[in-house]
């Protein structure tokens, strides 16, 4: 029986320990991997956390519609933009070294983020949250190629790992909904505090330390030019949201692409360059990416809006509404666990192309969905066929982007999956909200009575989260028009996540089609 081992050296850990070199890894991998579970989930709760506390915590910080948006993407964004820089950090440095030091910073950031008393704190909380978890993300994943050398442990794994993290994601709003309705909105940061307690506890004793061998330098000159590339680009993307194309948004992203370009010929130039562009040389790298990005752009957004719907205009509360989510994630534990096994015996592209067949029955589902229960019976339904492709795509996807690198440029593969998962999210809550926004802003211009006050005006045009906080004061019949045009957006925002993902459907077959059924059998 041939044994494998990994392509660089594992350090040992303090104890004396290490993990073995050998093909299959022990009850200690496994124990590790549950344990990089945690702050995994933990991770992918935050990005979700505020879906449905948004309305409790605009009354009591009564952020403007701008800093709304700041206080539920600068997390997500944040992370996006550190997340090479970490990931080849921890590289050099050590992944579990810098896993434990990110979780230090994201415990300490969640804190503030709890007791936070104006938007503009929150705001600067969250950020300090994307940047500690820019730290642990590519940590936890790279570690697992650590844990289990094995291809098909290693498949089965990194599986398991974005499940955790899809249901961290599909769950943020369900933990938020259940602890607003027994303390305030700030109570569900504090859960990374015992998390946290429990990782600094075990993982010495848990998981492997890993630096690579002749990684060389962090350069400092590409991680401060990496910043500017994603920054303005942010910026913009933001502004598109909230005002509409206009000039200082599209005169970021070009500042922003401007940088890219600069980024990108610096690391050309490199011996040792922050990204290895030589890693989208692999089509394999470069169509998973593509996949993951933009099929989580059609989620990201999808999943903000169902949330609004449940609460705005079903009426649930926002543990109902939670719970309701909740259900619908189940598809994506089907989904994350459910691909790796498959594509043992089907080529991984179809497996992807198939559950995102699925998922554009999903949206299209959306486009159906009424105010009434048959409604909120569809929405769900429709939003599990979205978590399904969503399951598939993170499992897959990271295996087929992380298997597809060298080991010793896992940390960066895995930063790099990590970072377009952020970004894709964030993207499809700016790029979605801002198609179902521009869609409610115009059918409610129509119909706002002439002499409503000019403050009541601003806030019904705003949002209807906004003119759901004023609903008691409102004329009769306007708080179900601002319901109706949300609605007209939410389907227009569907319509467009299908297009879409029909495209990354027939990507995903053609594109991948020559990557056959690659996780070998042990010991061969």
């Amino acid at each position: 029986m041939t044994q494998q081992k990994p392509s660089a050296p594992l350090i040992p850990i303090p104890n004396g320990n290490r993990q073995k070199d050998v093909g299959r890894a022990g009850p200690l991998a496994w124990a590790g991997l549950a344990l990089l579970s945690l702050p995994t989930v933990m991770l992918g709760l935050d990005l979700t956390l505020l879906h449905l506390t948004l309305p409790a915590l605009a009354a009591d910080l009564q952020p403007t519609s701008s800093q709304a948006l700041w206080i539920m993407d600068a997390y997500g964004f944040l992370i996006a933009g550190f997340l090479i820089t970490m990931g080849t950090l921890g590289d050099r440095i050590g992944r579990r070294k810098l896993l434990l030091i990110g979780a230090v910073a994201f415990a300490a950031a969640s804190v503030l983020a709890a007791f936070s008393t104006s938007a503009n704190m929150l705001i600067a909380a969250r950020a300090a949250l994307g940047v500690a978890g820019a730290t642990l993300m590519p940590s936890t994943l790279a570690l697992i190629s650590n844990l289990f050398p094995s291809p098909r442990q290693r498949a089965l794994g990194i599986g398991i790992w974005a499940t955790m993290w899809g249901i961290g994601y599909a769950l943020g709003p369900v933990v938020g909904g259940l602890l607003l309705e027994w303390f305030w909105w700030g109570a569900a940061f504090l859960i990374a505090v015992p998390v946290v307690i429990l990782l600094l506890l075990l993982a010495p004793l848990l998981l492997p330390e890993y630096r690579a061998p002749d990684a060389g330098r962090l350069d400092l000159p590409s991680v401060l030019l990496s910043l500017p590339a994603m920054l303005p680009f942010v910026y913009g993307i933001k502004q598109i949201a909230k005002s509409g194309i206009t000039l200082d948004a599209i005169a970021a992203i070009l500042v922003g692409v401007l940088f890219a370009w600069i980024f990108i010929k610096r690391q050309r130039r490199l011996a040792d360059p922050l990204l290895d562009l030589s890693l989208f040389s692999n089509r394999t790298f470069s169509v998973a990416l593509i996949v993951l990005l933009f099929g989580l752009v059609a989620v990201g957004g999808t999943m903000l809006l169902v949330a609004q719907y449940l609460q705005l205009v079903a009426g649930h509360s926002p543990a109902t509404a939670g719970l309701w989510m909740g259900l619908a994630a189940l598809a994506m534990i089907i989904g994350g666990t459910g691909a790796p096994l498959m594509a043992r015996v089907i080529r991984p592209g179809f497996v992807v192309a198939g559950s995102l067949a699925l998922s554009v029955a999903g949206y299209l589902m959306l486009t159906q969905i009424t105010p009434d229960a048959e409604g909120v019976t569809l929405a769900v339904a429709a939003l599990a066929l979205a978590y399904l492709g969503n399951g598939t795509i993170a499992a897959l996807g990271t295996d087929l982007v992380v298997g597809s690198a060298p080991a010793e440029k896992a940390g960066s593969a895995s930063a790099m999956t990590e970072m377009v998962q952020d970004l894709g999210i964030s993207l499809g809550v700016a790029l979605l909200g801002s198609i179902a926004s521009a869609v409610y802003h115009r059918a409610m211009l129509k119909h706002l009575p002439r002499d409503l006050e000019a403050g009541m005006r601003e806030a019904v045009v705003d949002s209807l989260w906004a003119a759901s906080s004023l609903a008691s004061e409102l004329p009769d019949g306007l708080m179900a028009q601002a319901q109706v045009a949300f609605m007209a957006g939410l389907h227009g925002a569907a319509i467009f996540s299908a297009a879409s993902v029909a495209v990354l459907t027939v990507l995903s077959a053609v594109a991948l089609r020559h990557v056959g059924v690659v996780i070998p059998r042990e010991g061969a």
